[in-house]
């Protein structure tokens, strides 16, 4: 396999990579779009585009939906269930003998940390494997109905399922759709976002080499507008699968009601970091500041919002603007701590927000502003920003930045944070640090959010469900209950007295 520092030579030397694959991924091969238009791929690293894509249209998406239903009516609902397990199992092998080149190609399309990048492909990998071993324990329950009568249920597959994918995190959504879909004997049609095409193209492509049939998984690239609409508004698709904006959601959920599409949405987040008093003061630091600036905090579930006891504010804070300060900024394939934001039109979202909260007087106490890559003087950058002693009705606090600013909101005490955690239209996850075993399951109990995580952010992995509350979305991937998503349950009642 290609190693990662042949493939990032390539690309200093060359500006693109030639492995890069053109054309959507329909019925088993890449092919040629209805319309041959085309449009650009950018490095947000460099700002600079080095490659261009397959710009779809509806034809290509009934194209594209026309296959999966030929394959799930005709294969691949009835293949049994252990031999879609292996094919899971081999593609999940597959990924990871082509981790570098998944790795780098997800960094220059999404921005990301190479670091960050190779962890969510070894992701995608352990979603595969994670739901291999689901597909022949996917079994129905039966009902004492009495002697006269034998009743059960079975979990049939929902049918062609549309997985509208983010480009935030690419290749670990789509995997976390793709997988279960697949092992529950649902065929999968894809729209990557427009800004990062290229790694659902080449899973698709995995896929395929590790057996699975033609037309079980497709891939369009495109606009949301030409791709994505059409294709969630199809009325052959049976389930919709979206990651996004509320915004978006929204939009998804009104296509879907005209042919009652069944819909999980994961929607946006604004999730609090409750740290208490008496937390491992260390443990509580390096989580706080890893829950913002992963991925220059562009993550639906980063923590925002740090919601901090009065009595440790001061000497916690001082100490998180320390070591925000610290952080290194760079390009992706560099390795820094904080990568850039995906476009330029996010990073005018973002200074958007910093620009209002500095004419409102806000306490910006490190960062705020636009910034570049220190070794070359380009890329879309934003400095970690902390802006300490934000009001609870301040936009800061309540509105998805969705970039590398964390919002601190001071707690009287407990009960005070747990009032601050629930006032957000949000309910993704939350965060809890805290020494008293008690008090932490006191608060996630009553923290309105889909998934709390306590004394270690982002804790868990693709065993945990995983969605939100509130306009951050309904209905749960990961786990197995991710699983039953893509099923229909039915209930066989038989007289046999």
């Amino acid at each position: 396999m290609t190693k990662a520092n042949d493939l990032i030579a390539e690309y200093r030397n060359t500006g693109t990579l030639g492995v890069l694959p053109a054309g959507h991924f329909i019925d088993g091969a890449f092919s040629q779009p209805a319309h041959n238009r085309t449009m650009e791929s950018f490095d947000p690293g460099s700002a600079t585009p080095f490659v261009r894509f397959t710009a779809g249209t509806k034809e290509d998406v009934d194209q594209a939906v026309a296959s999966s239903r030929r394959a799930f009516d005709a294969v691949w609902r009835d293949t049994a269930p252990v031999e879609r397990s292996r094919i899971l199992q081999r593609a999940s092998a597959l990924i990871l003998e082509n981790l570098d080149l998944l790795a780098v190609v997800e960094t220059l399309d999404s921005g990301k940390a190479l670091q960050e990048a190779m962890g969510d492909v070894r992701g995608a990998a352990r979603a595969f494997e994670y739901y291999a071993g689901a597909c022949d324990k996917l079994q129905g329950d039966s009902f004492p109905l009495g002697p006269d009568y034998v009743g059960y249920t079975i979990h049939e597959p929902v049918g062609v399922t549309a997985h509208v994918i983010p480009w935030n995190f690419p290749i670990s959504t789509a995997a976390r759709g793709f997988a279960p879909a697949l092992a529950a004997g649902c065929s999968v049609v894809a729209k990557p976002a427009e800004q990062t095409p290229f790694t659902a193209l080449l899973l698709a492509d995995l896929l395929f080499k590790a057996g699975l049939p033609a037309g079980v998984c497709n891939v369009v690239t495109g606009t949301g507008v030409e791709t994505g609409a059409p294709l969630t508004a199809h009325p052959d698709v049976d389930h919709i699968t979206f990651t996004g904006s509320v915004q978006t959601g929204r939009t998804v959920m009104k296509a879907a009601a005209e042919d009652i599409t069944r819909v999980v949405l994961e929607l946006g987040g604004k999730s609090p970091v409750v740290v208490l008093a008496d937390c491992d003061r260390e443990q509580a630091l390096s989580g706080v500041l890893g829950a913002i600036f992963e991925n220059a905090g562009q993550i639906c579930s980063a923590g925002s919002r740090l919601v901090i006891e009065k009595s440790i504010h001061d000497d916690f804070v001082a100490e998180l603007v320390a070591r925000a300060k610290a952080l290194k900024l760079g390009h992706g394939l560099s390795n820094p701590d904080v990568g850039p934001v995906n476009s330029s039109e996010h990073l005018a979202k973002i200074n958007g927000f910093l620009d209002r909260a500095r004419s409102d007087g806000a306490e910006i106490v490190t960062g705020g502003s636009v910034t570049e890559d220190p070794a070359t003087g380009r890329g879309w950058f934003f400095e970690p920003t902390i802006v300490d002693a934000v009001s609870a009705d301040n936009e800061l606090a309540r509105e998805e930045i969705f970039g590398p600013v964390l919002t601190v909101q001071i707690a009287d005490d407990a009960d005070h944070a747990l009032a601050l955690a629930n006032d957000c239209q949000y309910g993704l996850v939350a965060g809890i640090y805290t020494s008293d075993f008690a008090k932490a399951h006191r608060l996630a109990r009553r923290i309105d959010a889909g998934q709390i995580y306590i004394n270690e952010y982002f804790a868990g992995g693709i065993e945990v469900p995983f969605g939100g509350n509130k306009k951050s979305g309904f209905g749960r991937e990961k786990g197995l209950e991710g699983l039953i998503s893509y099923c229909k349950t039915k209930s066989i009642a038989a007289r046999i007295g």
